[in-house]
């Protein structure tokens, strides 16, 4: 069977058991303790958390998944192994709160025995037997179903079932969350095939784990606790490499003779043979015998398998708005396409070949993951981009890792930490060049620069207190500022805060609270006998709304009062909001729909968008952007919003960076063109944002861009500034505004060319002073020698003078100072046979620096340097001789 063959039975099995079809989630997490959706039952949490209802009592999908960072990381087992990757696809089924261990063990072996033809004497089931101080109980359910299947197979219990503790059958996602006993299928991949179980869980490649039965009982706390779920789940997880490589090794199950490998199914063999044709080199299919000592056909073979792992993790990552970044699960990212080129080098691959790979990935897992076909094109785009730029500095950090290798034998941590923050060098690429050349490196020293580096980038930025962590008591606060700026409400409680200032807490409240991007409403708060000016509103930890006001609150609590938010402010915080969602949809429109919000800041004067992009955005792109924006405004269409549950809200709506949503969740659409899940304040029609002026691009980081806007006044006020500017530059050069750009163009050429006249002429001055200089000089020992000091634009200048005088005097030496900007400057210039007569131009100006304060140096011929004790200039040229 093929690897697509194999993964249509599957679903195609399980769809014939009632299962809903559903599509792989994105590789972008919801859960905000995940780097990467890492398992097919992370997108189904809330449903076994009970915190949302499951659409649907059963389901069955293949989820692409990445295990590389935090818990679960398998990215340095790569390639030195034949079975673990980094991006790889798990067919799972689940049942929520419907079936349970007995449906989902019998239909594991109906799938993989009658179905798929596994040799039934070849597989061995694993159970929960907790060991101490191991949670809940030996399974004797799954025990006992697992048993009357052996049975019916007429093949002992005693030998193909084993019992494995917490570390083996017991499967947890993270520290916590839902958990539960498992149970494991393994299959006897030995020639013979009659271990009797006894590889089971040994870490042997003959006996492999395809299928793992999650039984989902309980909720794992963070004090560690296992508390019983509301209903029972089952989840599953096959490997469908670990499948697909074992029936192509195993010539569908016929011949066991060749070791099992994932990496001889059609999965991969189309990228080897890319990597074949790139490289000039074949694929062996050879295994290390000695990690500490790999052979130069098993290194290559080693390569192959990275190379091919990896181009799939970036395609399917970058595909789902992932990229390559500098922080955080983008940087896992970088780190992988790094070490992919690092390892291409090492078998004469050129910059571009991993970008080269994609058409092949996309070509294999496209029709099954359509978003790499859509992507395509950006896939290779972004890679490239990559690659171009470690390609800048990996010669560089190689070079510089040798001399560091040859000199000290030996890598420093803060060697290591100069090749990661100067040349990009992760870490693992630089244990991984020494663990090749038999060296060691200091990472705890490395360790110790980077948390040098930690402290002044928290040195450098601005701290503010946080008035009441997550975890301290308090009610939420009714927001009621969507539909009114006034309000009339009861004082609850008083928040000190520095000096005389204090922050107010009331039932409701129409102040929007800093939050999502956008600030903190400012205003008023009247109470019978006094009135405040509200400074800022923010948010605590609990979900209070904190009134920053500066005065005298004593006695106030349990009194109303009459809040009152700054209306015009408020309005043009709306508009640029609003005008940020737009700015959103028009970015993804002209760059793609990999672009992804990273950040934003909305204000009543500014908005800031930061986004996943790779390259920088040209002056036609940002006008068509801009055009875009400005465009829907003249359209003057509706904007409302809503709350739905989260589970029902409209499949094109945007939900950001793996946020984290409640069952209630606010979408904010804006003339049926953005959809976001939004919680802030916005206009009713785009008409009131007026217009959308981007002021400027920039990159804030690799693989993330910024553009800043404005809108509404202050766009008006923006482009009004620059009508009076065009109009005063208009009266100044006496041209009507239309002829401005013709007329500054004639004035920019004419002082070039007054520029070209004013340096030809001051070269002809200094022809003149430097015959003069030439024709007064002094005659020493058959030398001729020119000493004097003289005025000079520049060091470039004195130069040039220099080397005209010594043109002009044939044999001799040339020592000239000059004072530039309360410097000293001096150079001297020596002939050859100067030279051999002992006056070298780098000693002199070593003997003349060393008496201005200052140093310099240079060759025999010709050197320069300069000073600080600009009095002592004229003393010390005119003391200088041969």
């Amino acid at each position: 069977m093929t690897s697509n063959e194999i993964r249509q039975s599957f679903l195609d099995f399980f769809e014939s058991k009632q299962h809903s079809i559903v599509p792989s989630a994105s590789l972008m997490p919801d859960a905000p303790n995940l780097l990467f959706t890492n398992a097919g039952m992370n997108q189904f949490v809330p449903y076994f958390l009970g915190d949302r209802e499951a659409p649907y009592p059963r389901a069955a999908d293949t989820q692409k998944c990445i295990r590389a960072g935090g818990k679960h990381n398998d990215l340095e087992d790569v390639g030195l192994d034949t079975y673990h990757h980094t991006f790889f696809e798990m067919l799972g089924n689940w049942s929520f709160g419907d079936y349970f261990k007995q449906e989902a063990i019998e239909w594991a072996w109906e799938l993989i025995t009658e179905v798929w033809k596994f040799p039934k004497e070849r597989l061995y089931a694993s159970v929960y037997k907790p060991g101490e101080g191991d949670p809940a109980d030996f399974d004797q359910e799954a025990y006992d179903f697992w048993k009357a299947v052996f049975e019916n197979a007429g093949l002992d219990p005693e030998t193909h079932i084993v019992f494995g503790n917490k570390a083996d059958n017991f499967w947890m996602m993270g520290d916590t969350g839902p958990c539960g006993p498992c149970s494991e299928l393994h299959v006897d991949l030995t020639p013979e095939g009659d271990t009797q179980g006894k590889l089971v869980n040994a870490d042997s490649p003959y006996c492999i784990e395809i299928w793992n039965l999650v039984f989902i009982q309980f909720n794992a706390t963070p004090d560690g606790e296992f508390r019983p779920l509301k209903s029972k789940h089952v989840d599953t997880g096959m490997g469908f490499e670990r499948v697909a490589g074992i029936m192509a090794t195993s010539k569908n199950f016929t011949d066991f003779s060749s070791p099992p490998s994932n990496y001889n199914s059609d999965l991969f063999t189309s990228i080897f043979d890319a990597l074949e044709a790139l490289s000039g080199h074949k694929y062996a299919a050879t295994l290390p015998e000695n990690l500490d000592d790999i052979s130069e056909l098993e290194m290559k073979d080693v390569i192959f398998r990275v190379l091919a792992d990896h181009a799939r993790c970036l395609s399917c990552s970058i595909a789902d708005g992932i990229l390559p970044g500098n922080e955080g699960r983008n940087y896992v990212l970088r780190r992988i396409l790094r070490r992919a080129v690092m390892y291409g080098r090492k078998i004469g691959l050129e910059n571009g070949f991993f970008a080269g790979l994609v058409p092949t990935v996309v070509e294999k897992l496209g029709p099954v993951f359509p978003e790499l076909e859509t992507q395509k094109d950006v896939i290779q785009r972004i890679i490239q981009s990559e690659e171009d730029s470690f390609g800048r500095t990996l010669d560089r950090g190689i070079q510089l890792f040798e001399k560091i290798v040859a000199d000290e034998g030996a890598l420093s941590g803060e060697n290591a930490f100069t090749l990661y923050d100067t040349y990009g060098f992760p870490i693992d690429l630089t244990q991984l060049l020494a663990k090749q050349r038999g060296i060691a490196v200091d990472i705890k020293g490395f360790e110790s620069e980077m948390e040098k580096q930690r402290e002044r980038a928290r040195a450098s930025q601005k701290k503010s207190d946080i008035l009441v962590s997550e975890g301290e008591s308090g009610e939420a606060t009714k927001f009621i500022g969507f539909d009114t700026l006034a309000d009339e409400a009861e004082l609850l409680t008083v928040v000190p805060g520095e000096s005389d200032e204090s922050y107010l807490v009331f039932n409701h409240t129409p102040f929007y609270a800093e939050m999502g991007g956008q600030v903190g409403d400012i205003g008023h708060i009247e109470f019978e006998d006094r009135e405040f000016e509200v400074l800022d509103t923010i948010k605590d930890g609990s979900g209070r709304f904190l009134h920053k006001v500066s005065g005298p609150v004593d006695g106030l609590e349990g009194q109303q009062a009459n809040l009152l938010v700054e209306p015009n402010r408020r309005k043009e915080i709306e508009r640029h909001h609003s005008a940020t969602h737009i700015l959103h949809w028009a970015l993804r429109e002209v760059l793609g729909t990999h672009v992804r919000q990273a950040g934003s800041y909305v204000d009543n004067q500014r908005l800031r968008f930061d986004f996943s992009h790779f390259e920088a955005i040209n002056p036609e792109q940002l006008a068509q952007i801009e055009s875009l924006c400005n465009q829907r405004l003249l359209e003057n269409s509706h904007c409302r919003w809503f709350e739905t549950d989260f589970d029902k809200k409209p499949d094109d709506v945007i939900a950001f960076f793996g946020d984290k949503y409640g069952d209630t969740v606010r979408v904010v659409d804006i003339g049926g063109f953005s959809k976001e899940l939004c919680g802030g304040t916005h206009v009713r029609a785009t008409g009131e944002i007026g217009f959308i002026r981007i002021v400027s691009e920039s990159a804030i980081a690799a693989g993330t861009r910024r553009v800043e806007a404005i809108a509404g006044n202050a766009a008006y006020q923006h482009i009004n500034d620059i009508e009076t500017t065009i109009a005063k530059l208009s009266r100044e050069l006496s041209v009507p505004s239309v002829d401005l750009v013709k007329k500054i163009d004639t004035v920019l050429a004419r002082n070039a060319e007054l520029e070209k006249q004013f340096k030809a002429l001051q070269q002809k001055a200094a022809g003149n002073v430097a015959d003069d200089l030439a024709a007064n000089a002094t005659e020493s020992s058959g030398l001729k020698l020119v000493k004097a000091v003289v005025a000079a634009d520049n060091p470039n200048a004195l130069r040039q003078l220099g080397a005209n005088i010594l043109g002009k005097l044939g044999e001799g030496v040339v020592v000239l100072g000059a004072a530039i900007n309360g410097k000293v400057s001096v150079v001297a210039f020596a002939s050859p046979s100067a030279i051999e007569a002992g006056h070298k131009a780098g000693d002199i100006i070593r003997a003349l620096t060393s008496q201005l304060n200052g140093k310099g140096g240079g060759k025999p011929d010709f050197a320069m340097g300069g000073g600080t004790d600009a009095d002592k200039l004229d003393e010390v040229v005119e003391n200088f001789a041969l």
